[in-house]
């Protein structure tokens, strides 16, 4: 398995965030880098929950289009979202067109709604940060699941969420910052300030 690789700019990345412009820009600028806010944390597992099965690549040429069919991700508004709501993101091209996966968004924005009474989305996520996590040398090194997205996922499914399972929170933990898995050599590691 691969390490750091020096793209043509001179800088060593994750191999993953050397290939497009696209990556190249979400591996810079956004994964493992720390969020703020209901909105930002309904995004990144909703956007990983779509992901399940596909390239990455696919929800990020997307993303804007999961913003605007989603309502910017504002809870209250998807939460609201009727059957009218569903036949108009089935029918958006903008998106991925899953039932199942748009269902979950609707229900997970529900579900973060009521997770408000005991301190919100932000702080339960919170919650589940490792206290130690190893520095990956190479991608081998990175796992696919933690004890930590495990425990997540059990509980989130508690609090009424979908299509949570152990590797998407494992996927939203890295996104999030919740553990940095950031190759050893990748100009990014150690940086996940917001």
């Amino acid at each position: 398995m691969s390490g750091a690789v020096v793209g043509d700019d001179g800088l060593a990345r994750c191999p993953w965030g050397a290939g497009s412009e696209t990556y190249r820009a979400y591996h810079d600028d956004e994964w493992g880098r720390r969020v703020a806010g209901e909105a930002a944390y309904l995004e990144r597992l909703t956007l990983e929950a779509f992901q399940s099965g596909l390239s990455w690549l696919t929800i990020l040429n997307k993303r804007e289009g999961f913003r605007v069919a989603f309502a910017g991700f504002d809870a209250d508004a998807v939460a609201a979202f009727d059957d009218r709501d569903q036949a108009r993101l089935m029918a958006d091209a903008g998106i991925v067109r899953n039932r199942l996966k748009i269902d979950a968004a609707i229900t997970n924005a529900a579900a973060t709604v009521r997770l408000r009474e005991s301190g919100g989305l932000e702080a339960f996520v919170e919650g589940f940060r490792p206290e130690t996590h190893p520095a990956p040398v190479t991608l081998g090194d990175v796992p696919a699941t933690s004890p930590e997205s495990t425990a997540l996922s059990k509980a989130l499914k508690k609090q009424g969420f979908a299509f949570v399972g152990p590797t998407t929170m494992y996927a939203l933990m890295q996104a999030i910052g919740l553990v940095d898995d950031h190759l050893v050599g990748c100009h990014r590691r150690g940086v996940t300030g917001r």
